[in-house]
């Protein structure tokens, strides 16, 4: 039996739970960053349930420590009273290094720390964060009119090179 690739595998451990696709729209990414999530027991089932919502959430620098914060976990409905607070802060486990460096760029003008996905790797919670700056609104247009000039361009060779038109 032939080994998986090395794609194969690294997709193989891990589960996307929730997703920011927001993020994208509303930021312009500037770095990338893999961090775990501290959590309570009721608060993993919860994500392995996939209930999670990462669009009001970012992450601030506070006394030599990253939190993820604005995040909402769902509450475990068995764990009843023994729960948790569905938006309360999580620490982010980074090493000490990358911390002060995120600490160093957010303290820069305009630029901020928001989640892009929580997901399961080797059963262990962790999110991608990234360093971001906001767009205005007429950046956001005008990613969007790039977007739709590259379609249609794409388009356009694809009809040339295969003779076959589309809408």
């Amino acid at each position: 039996m032939a080994k998986p690739s090395a794609a194969k595998a690294a997709t193989a451990n891990h589960r996307d739970i929730a997703v920011n696709r927001r993020a994208l729209h509303d930021y312009e990414i500037l770095d990338r960053y893999e961090a775990g999530v501290v959590l309570t027991g009721s608060e993993i089932k919860s994500v392995r349930e996939g209930k999670v919502s990462l669009q009001e959430a970012f992450a601030r620098p506070e006394k030599g420590d990253l939190w993820l914060n604005g995040a909402h976990i769902a509450e475990y409905a068995p764990s009843a009273r023994f729960g948790h607070e569905p938006r309360r802060p999580r620490r982010l486990l980074l090493h000490r290094s990358q911390i002060r460096e995120l600490t160093r760029q957010v303290n820069e003008k305009g630029l901020t720390i928001i989640p892009l996905r929580l997901y399961l790797k080797d059963g262990l919670a962790k999110v991608e964060i990234a360093v971001a700056r906001g767009r205005r609104q007429y950046d956001k247009r005008e990613v969007i009119a790039k977007r739709d000039a590259d379609r249609e361009i794409e388009r356009a060779l694809r009809q040339r090179t295969t003779g076959v038109r589309t809408k």
